[in-house]
């Protein structure tokens, strides 16, 4: 069982990654707005992850109260970046399709091994 304590770690390790990843690597003609967007964005899917929430824009939008663009313009870059995964999927009415995201698993392999060197003191 997970203890409350490595949830905490975790959701650090994960914070570090993601704060990482974006702002010490910025796309071409990306904005400084964009990243910071990015990183919020980042906070709420792992949130949805967590909670094993279908990480849909459908669900995104539902959850943030943003713009199915504006949660695009935030979404986009991450899969870019390789942090998310997309697939096309039936919709939840199962007559159309819906993007979903999956964080990609080698970022949990990341916060995993972290989180052992954490346990070890190295």
């Amino acid at each position: 069982m997970t203890s409350a304590l490595n949830v905490h770690w975790q959701s650090q390790l994960f914070a570090a990654y993601a704060l990482q990843e974006v702002l010490d690597k910025p796309i071409d003609g990306e904005t400084p707005q964009s990243r910071l967007k990015q990183l919020g964005m980042m906070t709420v899917l792992y949130m949805m992850h967590q909670s094993h929430e279908k990480l849909t824009l459908s669900n995104i939008v539902k959850i943030t109260g943003l713009t199915r663009n504006a949660v695009a313009e935030s979404v986009d870059p991450l899969v870019e970046r390789g942090i998310l995964t997309e697939t096309i999927v039936k919709n939840s009415m199962g007559r159309g399709t819906a993007r979903q995201f999956e964080f990609c698993p080698e970022i949990f392999d990341r916060l995993a091994s972290g989180s052992e060197q954490r346990k070890r003191g190295t």
